[in-house]
């Protein structure tokens, strides 16, 4: 199997796990976990039932050179955990600007592992954003919790179309100003 490195897209280390480039062979944890109803539905993007191929689709995608979106997969595995505790991504807006994403693995909720994801991504700004855009579904209040504890403040309601949903819904924004 070929390794792909991806060159412009630095690890990051933070106090329980590394955020890495995602790479191939995290398919199978990142299909089991997305495969999970109650992942699915906290986001926009995952459908639910989860098709086959979508996982490897995605993967594909953070890896393309031309890729809109930088992917980090929350690797424990160095400090004892699991290699795949959740992914964080930025998807690359214009004007020096991106929009947050990031789920967690429903067997690590309530640990804090979003807020220290969150906060290691946003203390490294690898992107070298002015701003950070993130939105959270209104019965999703954990997330909302790990934005503002991590300097996100909120700017309005909103709504997105969630897949696994399949309905708009009510969306809380919220935005951090870099530097």
């Amino acid at each position: 199997m070929k390794h792909v490195e991806i060159i412009n897209q630095p690890s990051i280390e933070a106090e329980r796990f590394t955020l890495r480039p995602v790479r191939r062979s995290d398919a199978g944890m990142m299909a089991l976990y997305t495969g999970d109803e109650r992942v699915a539905m906290g986001t926009r993007s995952i459908p639910h039932p989860l098709p086959p191929g979508t996982v490897e689709a995605f993967i594909d995608r953070a890896l393309a050179e031309d890729r809109t979106e930088d992917v980090w997969v929350m690797d424990g595995a160095a400090k004892g955990q699991r290699e795949v505790l959740g992914v964080i991504s930025l998807s690359h807006l214009d004007r020096a600007q991106s929009q947050l994403g990031y789920w967690v693995a429903p067997g690590f909720w309530n640990a804090g592992l979003a807020s220290e994801a969150v906060m290691a991504l946003v203390g490294a700004n690898p992107l070298e954003n002015k701003s950070i855009f993130a939105e959270v579904f209104q019965d999703n209040a954990a997330s909302a919790r790990v934005l503002t504890h991590a300097g996100f403040e909120y700017i309005g309601d909103a709504e997105s179309h969630s897949v696994a949903r399949g309905a708009n819904v009510p969306t809380w924004t919220y935005i951090r100003k870099m530097g």
